[in-house]
């Protein structure tokens, strides 16, 4: 069975479980996704399916990926990703997969690219309390001395400074499936998961680790 699958992020809301309990729940719009290349362990040197999700104006994709996609009847897919598959040959280029390989009540680890935020200072992307607002201060939000004195007399490597802050890759782990409806391919996930509203996610099965 494929072990993951790509989606869409639709926002956040919230449900009340059987038990009465108040759920805040990110829903996400995963598959229907497209075999569009099997890998195998023969020929690659491990097993994989390569998704296509979304879709894209045919004038906006490369002529070489035009082809690659035509072999699978689906032409315009706006994103492809691999996913570890155990059994690839129960699979076919062009098949559907969808939410089927998802149940409630499991665990995923979703992976998405976070909000970018340009260049921001300190108390923006670390979280600095920053200085005093009255007295005569003139430190309110600059980072404050940086140096070492006169040893090692050098800014050490990974001082939390102003720089790029989001538009990054994060993982979000062990999130617990708390429904799933499959007539409008929805999934709905305990906690928030990275991206924008209407961002790409990637969604896999959490791996136990012993």
């Amino acid at each position: 069975m494929c072990k993951g699958l790509l989606g869409k992020k639709l926002g956040m809301t919230s449900l009340f479980s059987p038990e009465g309990n108040y759920v805040p729940v990110t829903v996400m719009e995963v598959g229907p996704c497209v075999v569009t290349q099997i890998k195998t362990q023969a020929i690659d040197g491990y097993n994989a399916l390569q998704l296509g999700f979304g879709e894209k104006k045919r004038n906006r994709i490369n002529k070489p990926l035009q082809g690659h996609l035509e072999k699978s009847k689906e032409g315009n897919s706006a994103f492809l990703r691999e996913f570890s598959v155990e059994s690839p040959e129960d699979y076919r280029i062009g098949q559907s997969v969808t939410l089927d390989v998802f149940q409630v009540g499991e665990r995923v680890d979703v992976s998405g690219t976070t909000k970018g935020r340009g260049f921001a200072g300190v108390i923006k992307r670390h979280g600095f309390h920053g200085g005093g607002k009255t007295h005569g201060s003139h430190s309110h939000r600059i980072p404050g001395s940086i140096g070492c004195s006169a040893w090692p007399a050098k800014v050490i490597k990974g001082k939390k400074m102003p720089g790029q802050f989001g538009s990054r890759r994060k993982t979000a782990q062990n999130l617990k499936i708390v429904d799933i409806n499959r007539d409008q391919n929805l999934i709905m996930l305990k906690g928030a998961v990275p991206g924008a509203v209407a961002g790409l996610v990637e969604i896999k099965k959490t791996q136990i680790r012993e």
